[in-house]
């Protein structure tokens, strides 16, 4: 099995891309910063299963906490969503805004 590209703590930026198909990737959180909680198991991809693809790859999903701040522009609490690995890239700054309670 593949080592995990991403552990707890690891700070993430998702990807910020517009497909013209069906994509778990909310449109709320493209683009924004976040925490990994935690890896949560490998899973087809829901992308390409979505497309009726028989050859969807495997990836890690990952539990990612973002500030509702980050997502909103408002809001003092966090919000964890189930991503996978391709929709994650770490982040190049190291400064979040962390949700109330969260640490």
């Amino acid at each position: 099995m593949p080592d995990d590209r991403f552990t707890a703590g690891a700070r993430v930026r998702t990807v910020h891309h517009d497909p013209t198909h069906h994509t778990r990737l909310p449109r709320y959180a493209r683009g924004k910063r976040g925490v990994v909680v935690e890896p949560e198991g490998r899973h087809a991809l829901a992308d390409a299963r979505s497309q009726g693809r028989e050859d969807a790859p495997v990836e890690q999903v990952y539990a990612v906490r973002f500030a509702a701040r980050e997502l909103w522009g408002e809001g003092d609490h966090g919000v964890v969503l189930d991503l996978w690995e391709s929709y994650l890239e770490l982040s190049e700054h190291s400064e979040l805004s962390e949700p109330e309670g969260s640490s």
